[in-house]
């Protein structure tokens, strides 16, 4: 009699589970948008402090895709200075450099990427990277989207440099952790 009931319930809620995936791709954007060069969709230009100084512009938002994948671009200003070796749990990333020169640490595996090149940084694998050149530009994707957006909106709100404590605190909101210093360059 018990297996009967549970039998009736799981068909019951079978539609249930197929409709699911459907009604995610409803909450998407149903139409494309133009995001013009030198600007960001929301927030403006996102300045950060902490970490580093660069600009952040949002080109597709996570709010655009139901948290399915986001773009940014960064204009880099802070030439010996990157991140601090951390891991994503959830997100995978891509950086294609547009200009300039980066150094990126994956793993134990170290790479310096210049005008062109792409780099892929799978999720849960400790990952920094540092600018080399004195200017510089990539695009970042994530999927999915996690929390980045709201993590550069949280550094460009801040008042003063953060202390380690308070970065590390800071990636921990924002589903990161922070696991090791920045990558050095010479």
């Amino acid at each position: 009699m018990k297996r009967r009931k549970f039998i009736k319930a799981a068909v019951a809620a079978a539609p249930l589970t197929a409709i699911a995936p459907s009604q995610a791709m409803a909450d998407r954007a149903q139409k494309g948008f133009k995001i013009p060069n030198g600007e960001g969709r929301f927030h403006g230009h996102i300045q950060l402090k902490g970490v580093n100084a660069n600009i952040l512009d949002v080109k597709v938002s996570g709010k655009d895709t139901n948290g399915a994948i986001a773009v940014f671009e960064q204009t880099s200003l802070s030439p010996k200075r990157g991140t601090p070796l951390h891991v994503h749990p959830n997100q995978d990333e891509i950086f294609h450099v547009q200009e300039g020169q980066y150094a990126f640490l994956v793993g134990e595996d170290r790479f310096e990427l210049q005008t062109g090149d792409r780099i892929f940084l799978p999720r849960k694998v400790p990952h920094a990277w540092t600018q080399i050149s004195e200017r510089g530009r990539m695009t970042v994707i994530l999927q999915p989207a996690g929390k980045l957006e709201e993590f550069f909106v949280t550094m460009a709100g801040l008042r003063s440099e953060p202390s380690q404590t308070e970065i590390a605190k800071i990636f921990s909101d924002h589903d990161m952790q922070v696991v090791g210093p920045p990558l050095k360059v010479d």
